[in-house]
């Protein structure tokens, strides 16, 4: 298994980031907020894959597009449409819905979903084209406890932090891979073959080898079995980067190995970020060093700087985590 990424928009304007998770049988596709022109450089076909958007917040810099994404999905049928967001996302995605006029809409069946969560909950509502979106339909209530949901392959977390409004960080962390020890198997004279696509999974029964020696399946996955950590990736941005904060975001994206973090403000700046309740390019960079991440992408800086003082921004987080970068997209 394997996770890429895409940081979506051109430095100093509306950011995104477009994740793909490749468990080897099938390519999960997740975007992260919508601002304007994020997509304009995603191929129509990518767009039409997206498993799931998901918001940090409603702000017009990370909704702006989203016009776009619903323009090429709005009677997507190949997959299930769902939307997450901070509290009133459903409605305001709504409002988003019935923006358009519809009068050709009576014979399509396309469900929307939108989910709205909370710190220890999400409430998710579905939308129906075939109603215009007119009517919210409740469909469940759900509780959870930092991990919002999660697949055969990886899982998502999310926690919530303070814009003066929610703003939610994103957490994806692959599963585990097992992996069979080859060398080990011909030790043990054991052959290869199709009964090890349901090893991993028997848990009762045995196997002979060539040498007539029977062995547990318990055995055998304790003495064959390679266990390898899965990829790990983490989006957050527009939020207070207080002492609390940055205490609980050390817990929360621990060993992370890569995080795309908001930088909005340079160090100087510090007392403007505060009163807007933003990052730092030091702020943003001592969470990576803290959380004991790999890698920190620094993303969604303010047009007060122009593009000359980008290397002077970068320069400030690598002091503190000398394993910061910008996208590679931005070419910078």
């Amino acid at each position: 298994m394997s996770i890429s990424y895409q940081v979506l928009g051109k430095p100093s304007e509306d950011n995104a980031l477009l994740v793909h998770i490749d468990s080897g049988q099938k390519i999960d596709h997740l975007l992260f907020d919508c601002g304007e022109k994020c997509l304009k450089n995603v191929p129509v076909g990518t767009v039409q894959k997206i498993d799931h958007l998901f918001f940090s917040h409603l702000h017009m810099d990370h909704i702006a597009g989203f016009d776009s994404f619903f323009r090429i999905n709005y009677n997507r049928n190949t997959r299930l449409n769902h939307i997450w967001g901070p509290p009133q996302t459903a409605r305001i995605i709504q409002h988003r819905f019935q923006g358009f006029m519809w009068n050709l809409h009576e014979s399509m069946s396309c469900p929307w979903i939108v989910s709205d969560i909370y710190p220890q909950e999400y409430i998710s509502y579905r939308y129906e084209l075939k109603e215009a979106f007119s009517v919210s339909h409740h469909i469940q209530t759900s509780q959870y406890q930092e991990k919002l949901f999660e697949t055969n392959n990886y899982e998502i977390s999310v926690l919530t932090l303070d814009h003066r409004t929610p703003s939610l960080a994103y957490l994806i962390r692959e599963k585990p891979s097992s992996n069979i020890d080859i060398q080990k198997l011909k030790a043990l004279g054991l052959e290869s073959g199709p009964w090890l696509k349901e090893f991993k999974e028997l848990k009762e029964g045995y196997v002979v080898s060539s040498s007539g020696t029977s062995y547990s399946f318990k055995e055998l996955r304790k003495s064959l079995l390679i266990e390898t950590p899965g990829d790990s990736i983490a989006y957050l941005t527009d939020f207070l980067a207080d002492k609390q904060t940055i205490k609980k975001l050390t817990g929360f994206l621990n060993n992370c190995q890569t995080i795309v973090c908001e930088a909005h403000y340079r160090n100087s700046d510090i007392e403007l970020a505060m009163r807007n309740y933003h990052s730092t390019t030091g702020l943003t960079a001592s969470i990576a060093s803290k959380a004991n991440v790999k890698k920190l992408v620094l993303i969604h800086i303010s047009d007060r700087y122009d593009l000359g003082q980008y290397r002077e921004i970068l320069n400030e987080a690598k002091e503190i985590f000398p394993s910061s970068c910008f996208s590679k997209e931005w070419k910078l």
